[in-house]
């Protein structure tokens, strides 16, 4: 495959900078908007909806103890959270690689979310739809990144901290701070949401993944296709 023309001039390194620099952006964007779900999902119901770390262990809990219901519900949580990621991949095929359609399906799912009648299926909208968000970002300049879950970044940061101290200079695992900082934040002004709103807090976060749609019109096609999943 040929190089991207112009990818080793001094111009091209400027491009794949401030690409680099708007990617990183959309990703906080992101992770502050799934930190935002996960949290009203967890203060409201106890339940995980972007979180399958936890899930999964909730599930060998409610196994050990022989709790048919939980096991039952997180198990659903996780099966969904699943179809959102592989629904995620077939929508950005569908659409070239766009990110608003991609962000609006986020958008109708958490709006759609905050009105059902009962507390499965908001979770489960909610856990699809933080399933789809993955695939409106899957690596920024070659570096991956995760959206919904910081256990990787967290563990990418600190292997290049160990090298760092070592003393390799190699670029890209500061940057592994962006989405954990994201979803840190929005994890607070979700808790604070649900405070006030209660579950009805999610239609809240579906205005903001719209939004984050709108504003990803901005960004140059071709650095979306790079962001997303080949």
């Amino acid at each position: 495959m040929l190089p991207e023309p112009g990818l080793y001039t001094a111009r091209g390194k400027r491009i794949a900078k401030i690409r680099g620099k708007v990617g990183l952006c959309f990703v906080a964007a992101l992770s502050f908007l799934a930190g935002m779900t996960d949290a009203v999902g967890f203060t409201a119901t106890g339940d995980f909806v972007s979180f399958m770390s936890g899930n999964t262990t909730r599930l060998a809990v409610s196994i050990s103890h022989g709790d048919t219901q939980a096991m039952l519900g997180i198990t659903a949580l996780i099966v969904a959270f699943i179809l959102g990621n592989a629904l995620g991949v077939i929508v950005a095929r569908l659409v070239n690689r766009r990110s608003w359609p991609l962000l609006l399906c986020v958008a109708l799912l958490l709006c759609l979310a905050a009105l059902m009648p009962t507390q499965l299926i908001v979770l489960l909208c909610a856990a699809l739809s933080m399933g789809m968000i993955n695939a409106v970002v899957e690596e920024v300049n070659g570096l991956p990144i995760g959206l919904t879950y910081v256990t990787g970044a967290l563990s990418r940061f600190g292997r290049g901290l160990g090298r760092w101290l070592l003393g390799e200079r190699k670029p890209g695992w500061r940057v592994q701070l962006v989405p954990w900082l994201g979803m840190l934040i929005g994890a607070v002004v979700g808790a604070l949401l649900q405070n006030r709103f209660g579950i009805a807090a999610l239609a809240i976060n579906g205005l903001v993944a719209a939004g984050l749609g709108t504003a990803s019109l901005i960004i140059p096609r071709r650095w979306q296709r790079t962001y997303m999943p080949k």
